[in-house]
């Protein structure tokens, strides 16, 4: 027993080492965008932050989400988190999933850099959508009488570069249409839907952004039009982006193609064997046979053999 976890163990870890060595030569290529996409979440907080400075609290407007679900009210505010933090945290361990299992379809570094590129023209027209209009909060925090429904005047810049995180993200006032919340957990099921491979993980996926939905209107995090909006206006724009960037290499009969390569143009067979789970010798040694220390191609191997 202990022999066999020593073997499965060498070649997890081979597997990992293969594996970032990939990812790190991906990297090399792609960090612009992916710093790009960091810096541009980072303007979206400041965002958020900025217009909670513009926020006047007023009576909560009309709308047919309160109506229809009861309030769950402040001590079970933590349920619509919840399941936001499962969704998120689920789909950040998935885009790592190559690190560890065999059969694999996607590279992180690849997925991370389209999941940016959504969030972003989704979060751009956020912030245009929030600071056009200042609606009154609905959350207990941004209501009138709650010190935290306006910010004083900040004292300095760095005050408000500093965004205050986490608490400022989390008691954020203004920032409502539309909701941030569905915007990543839709990007996230999305990206699982058209790369993912489990059936039923996808259908608990949507399902979850279903019930999130409702929470956050129970929850009276936002109004209803901040979640219906978000419905249809994160999947058009998650459709047609995904139209304009290249589409991501298929694993399953091109990973050779990421690979390191060497210094005479060969891919490194180690990094092939690995990542593939292929064994033997090469495709080009295969087809080669050495005859009284000649290389001859297969074809013509047996006509040497038989004295032709």
């Amino acid at each position: 027993m202990s022999l066999y976890i020593r073997r499965e163990a060498s070649k997890l870890w081979k597997r990992v080492c293969a594996e970032t060595t990939t990812e790190i030569n991906l990297l090399v290529e792609n960090w612009k965008y992916l710093l790009a996409g960091i810096i541009c979440q980072y303007i979206h907080g400041l965002a958020a932050r900025g217009v909670h400075y513009l926020h006047r609290p007023g009576p909560t407007l009309q709308d047919v989400g309160f109506f229809l679900l009861p309030e769950l009210g402040q001590e079970r505010a933590y349920i619509s988190e919840t399941v936001f933090t499962t969704i998120f945290l689920s789909f950040v361990l998935w885009t790592f999933h190559p690190f560890i299992l065999k059969s694999k379809k996607i590279y992180t570094v690849l997925v991370w850099c389209r999941v940016l590129a959504f969030l972003v023209a989704c979060q751009i027209l956020r912030i245009i959508t929030f600071y056009s209009t200042q609606l009154p909060g609905p959350n207990y925090h941004c209501r009138e009488g709650s010190p935290l429904a306006t910010l004083p005047r900040p004292g300095s810049v760095f005050e408000v570069l500093l965004i205050n995180f986490p608490r400022g993200v989390l008691y954020g006032c203004g920032d409502l249409i539309f909701s941030s919340h569905m915007i990543f957990s839709l990007v996230f099921v999305r990206m699982y839907q058209k790369y993912g491979t489990r059936r039923f993980v996808k259908q608990c996926a949507w399902l979850l952004v279903v019930i999130q939905s409702l929470l956050i209107i129970a929850s009276r995090k936002h109004y209803t039009v901040d979640v219906v909006v978000a419905w249809y206006t994160v999947n058009l724009l998650v459709f047609f982006v995904d139209q304009k960037l290249p589409e991501m290499p298929d694993r399953t009969g091109g990973a050779a193609l990421l690979l390191p390569v060497s210094k005479d143009g060969r891919t490194k067979e180690e990094n092939h064997k690995l990542l593939n789970g292929n064994s033997g010798e090469p495709l080009d040694r295969r087809l080669r046979t050495p005859v009284n220390g000649k290389i001859l191609e297969d074809v013509k191997t047996d006509a040497v053999m038989n004295g032709v």
